[in-house]
C-alpha cells in the first residue's frame, strides 16, 4: 500500500488507536477520535466522562512524544476486506488559544457531529506523521 493510499483509508476511519510511552517506554494505548489535515493529525481532549483530565497520553506525550497511530477494518465474514493503516510520529500538545489549536478543534466540529454544538475544551493534541504505512488483503 502506498503512504497516499495509506493516508487516504486512515482519513475516512471514524476511530483510532493512540499508543503512546512514558520516559521508561511503558506503552499506553486508547481508542481516540482524530481529524486530519495534511500530514498532521488533531485530536483534543473532549466532554466525555472521564476518571480523570490529568490523561495518561498527555504525560506520555510530554515526557516522550513518538506516538503510533493505528486504525483497520475487520471483516469476521470476508477477510478479503481487511486492512490496517498505521501513523507514526511526534506528538505535541498545542497552546490554548493558537491558530493551531482552533484549526484542530474546527477540524474536529466538522467530522463529529457531537462537537458541533460542544466542541472540545480540553488540550488539543497534534500528531507530525513522519510514515504511513500499511496492509491490506490485496498487497
Amino acid at each position: 500500500m502506498t503512504s497516499e493510499e495509506a493516508r487516504r483509508r486512515f482519513a475516512t476511519a471514524r476511530v483510532a488507536r493512540l499508543a503512546t510511552a512514558d520516559s521508561s517506554g511503558r506503552p499506553h494505548l486508547v481508542p481516540f477520535v482524530f481529524a486530519v489535515a495534511g500530514d498532521t493529525i488533531f485530536s483534543a481532549v473532549d466532554h466525555k466522562p472521564k476518571r480523570t483530565t490529568a490523561l495518561r497520553r498527555l504525560t506520555n506525550i510530554a515526557e516522550n512524544p513518538a506516538v503510533s497511530v493505528l486504525v483497520d477494518e475487520y471483516d469476521d465474514e470476508d477477510w478479503t476486506r481487511l486492512w490496517w493503516v498505521r501513523a507514526d510520529g511526534s506528538a505535541r500538545i498545542l497552546d490554548s488559544g493558537s491558530t493551531e489549536e482552533r484549526q484542530g478543534v474546527e477540524l474536529l466540529r466538522e467530522r463529529y457531529s457531537q462537537y458541533a454544538d460542544r466542541p472540545p475544551q480540553g488540550p488539543v493534541l497534534a500528531i507530525e506523521v513522519e510514515r504511513w504505512s500499511g496492509w491490506d488483503w490485496c498487497s
